[in-house]
């Protein structure tokens, strides 16, 4: 386990350094950044030259590259054309976006898992033709739109919730954005573990477990279960990353001042510093996230070996 861990490690390092490598040149070769800081003014060119040379746009973009990533080894994601540290932008946003995450995954999980047992043990009855017909409807179905949609009948119109999240962000007020952000995922996790069920079902441990007399709930839970989560623990790993970086609409529409918020912004006004900065943590979520995916196949099923 220990060297599968390190393994792992190292092969992060050559991911993360051209995933950053290529988000570094597409958001400095999308244009002039300078240029955007004045917006429609025409910037004095001595001016425009000194800034330059502050933020080091004059060197070649892999030397710019080189200087922006020593300076992150060093806890230095650079400072935003507005003059405010990136870090600081960090603190604020994520501590938030992390909490909207949350609630969003543990609904993604504990509703998506349970429908799709459901779904699965029922196979082909009514109960499990209208789950399907229901997620496909839900992955149809735009996340601006569902979440306008919620927010007009749950916080408008009925008053059951707060149409907006205030600046506290409480997880109180995050459980509709939450629902939002994970109805997609929800809707594909509903499917992939209903999927996995049927399959599993007709597997030889379960025929063996059952003639061996357990009890159904065991057969489900301790054999089942745990070998049809695999691909859906797959899946959710890999969906943190994801719920984090595109947390952009549900945050436009609750007006959240989490990640997305700070990156839409950012393309906006064409702040490279901080896209590129957030970028950079999401990405190293994203890794660790699957490094930690990875290291739970072998406790749901001990037949996985790492070698």
């Amino acid at each position: 386990m220990g060297r599968y861990v390190v393994r792992r490690l190292l092969q992060m390092i050559p991911v993360f350094i051209g995933t950053t490598l290529l988000i570094f040149l597409m958001v400095y070769a999308l244009g002039d950044p300078v240029a955007a800081l004045f917006g429609d003014k025409a910037p004095d060119p001595a001016t425009a030259a000194r800034i330059r040379e502050d933020l080091h746009l004059d060197e070649p973009l892999w030397k710019q590259y080189l200087l922006y990533m020593g300076a992150i080894f060093r806890g230095d994601f650079g400072t935003a054309f507005n003059g405010q540290r990136v870090t600081e932008l960090m603190a604020t946003a994520f501590p938030v976006t992390l909490r909207l995450t949350l609630v969003a995954v543990v609904i993604e999980i504990v509703v998506g898992i349970t429908l799709g047992v459901v779904s699965g043990l029922k196979r082909g009855r009514p109960l499990d033709t209208g789950l399907l017909v229901v997620t496909l409807v839900v992955i149809s179905v735009p996340t601006f739109v569902s979440g306008y949609l919620l927010q007009f009948l749950l916080g408008v119109k009925w008053g059951w919730v707060s149409p907006s999240v205030s600046s506290d962000a409480r997880l109180d007020e995050l459980i509709l954005p939450g629902v939002v952000l994970a109805l997609v995922s929800l809707a594909y996790v509903t499917r992939l573990s209903r999927t996995s069920i049927a399959e599993n079902t007709r597997a030889d441990y379960v025929r063996t477990a059952i003639a061996k007399g357990l009890p159904r709930h065991r057969v489900i839970t301790r054999h089942l279960l745990r070998n049809s989560l695999i691909p859906v623990v797959t899946f959710i790993g890999a969906d943190v990353g994801a719920l984090m970086g595109g947390a952009i609409v549900t945050e436009r529409i609750f007006n959240i001042h989490g990640v997305g918020y700070q990156l839409y912004q950012g393309i906006l006004r064409n702040n490279s510093p901080t896209v590129v900065g957030f970028v950079t943590i999401l990405v190293i979520v994203f890794l660790v996230a699957n490094l930690l995916v990875d290291l739970l196949y072998a406790v749901l099923d001990p037949r996985i070996r790492y070698a």
